[in-house]
């Protein structure tokens, strides 16, 4: 017994097996598709054969592939069982379910204990940790809705969302492409390459500095719902309002994150520039910009995801029959609920991407900075 691995989620998965047990069947009486002895027995075992592996003395990469094979094979056996049996999950399911969460719990800790050699392996171990915990906020999504019988008007399972993401990619890249190509990029690009000209600017003329960022503090608190429609009335439905809203909205964040990081630099290398017979135009371009770029990338992370929300709110207020902000508002009317998350995702989708380029990008640019070169 003392050679045995102490795993607290393991312990407490066995007796939520037993808990299980003693509260069998897994599906309601009276289920259109009644789950077999055999089935019922298989995902016991693999659960109880799981949890007991992980008490056992191994190597966290062998722990860490039985855990992971033993909770995602039980979870997709349970939730196979709920195919034309909604509403009809018993508290038992739900206890085997919990287990199997416990179980992959303790795999994203073991995977946690490993320490990589390769660089590749470095960056598949943190790609997997994040997808296995994300693929369990779907997996609990889809057995809550589906094995509870929530109504799905008030929140559709993941599967019924995918099947209409599917089964919608046409509408959805048109939505796309009037949304993220035209009003969202073109926003931010103008917004934060202005946001950037005048702050530079600003940084040379005093009179700007003290004028313009009291008064970018007070239109950074503007409210979307207020500007929008102004803007729609200025410039029409189509994306230039749109992209309006955005440049709005990212012009102020990257002005005073820039202004605040061309001051960033010390005195002392000022002092250093200035014994070298450096003009200003020198020194921001060798020392005061380079310290400025983690200012600005913060900026343009900012950016990214106030863009994306100025454009699909912007388009609640006016816009051809194309868009995602239309596609939402349209959908939720018609209660199509399904196609409203399938937009939802596709949005998110979109803005990971985005955040995730900026970020890549920062990486190369400021390597030198110590955040980066600790990471």
């Amino acid at each position: 017994m003392r050679h045995l691995t102490f795993s607290w989620q393991g312990v407490v998965a066995l007796l939520l097996c037993v808990g299980a047990l003693t509260a069998l069947p897994l599906l309601a009486d009276g289920a259109a598709r009644p789950l077999t002895d055999g089935t019922a027995s298989l995902i016991f075992i693999i659960v109880i054969a799981a949890a007991l592996l992980s008490l056992a003395p191994q190597p966290p990469a062998y722990r860490a592939t039985v855990l992971f094979i033993g909770a995602h094979g039980a979870a997709w056996m349970l939730l196979s069982a709920l195919s034309g049996n909604e509403g009809a999950a018993t508290r038992a399911f739900f206890l085997l379910l919990f287990a199997c969460w416990l179980l992959a719990w303790r795999c994203v800790t073991e995977l946690s204990k490993l320490q990589p050699v390769t660089t590749f392996s470095k960056s598949a171990l943190q790609l997997l940790i994040p997808a296995i915990f994300g693929a369990w906020i779907l997996i609990l999504w889809e057995a809550v809705t589906r094995g509870a019988g929530v109504p799905f008007i008030l929140l559709p399972p993941p599967s019924a969302i995918g099947a209409r993401f599917m089964a919608s990619l046409p509408i959805l890249g048109a939505d796309v492409r009037q949304t993220i190509f035209k009003a969202v990029l073109i926003g931010y690009i103008v917004g934060c390459l202005s946001g950037f000209v005048v702050a530079v600017l600003a940084d040379r003329i005093a009179f700007l500095r003290r004028g313009l960022l009291p008064i970018g503090n007070m239109v950074s608190a503007l409210p979307i719902i207020g500007v929008a429609p102004v803007m729609v009335m200025w410039f029409g439905f189509d994306w230039p309002s749109k992209a309006a809203v955005v440049i709005i909205m990212t012009f102020f964040p990257m002005l005073v994150n820039t202004v605040a990081g061309l001051a960033a630099s010390g005195s002392m290398e000022r002092d250093l520039m200035r014994t070298y017979a450096s003009g200003y135009w020198q020194t921001l371009l060798k020392l005061r910009l380079p310290a400025a770029m983690p200012f600005i990338f913060n900026a343009l992370k900012i950016n990214s995801t106030l863009a994306l929300i100025g454009a699909i709110v912007a388009e609640f207020f006016g816009t051809p029959i194309v868009g995602m902000g239309f596609r939402i508002s349209t959908e939720i009317g018609r209660m199509n609920v399904d196609m409203v998350w399938a937009e939802i995702a596709v949005a998110a989708l979109a803005g990971s991407i985005f955040y995730g380029i900026i970020a890549l990008t920062e990486r190369a640019v400021t390597f030198w900075h110590p955040s980066i070169r600790g990471g």
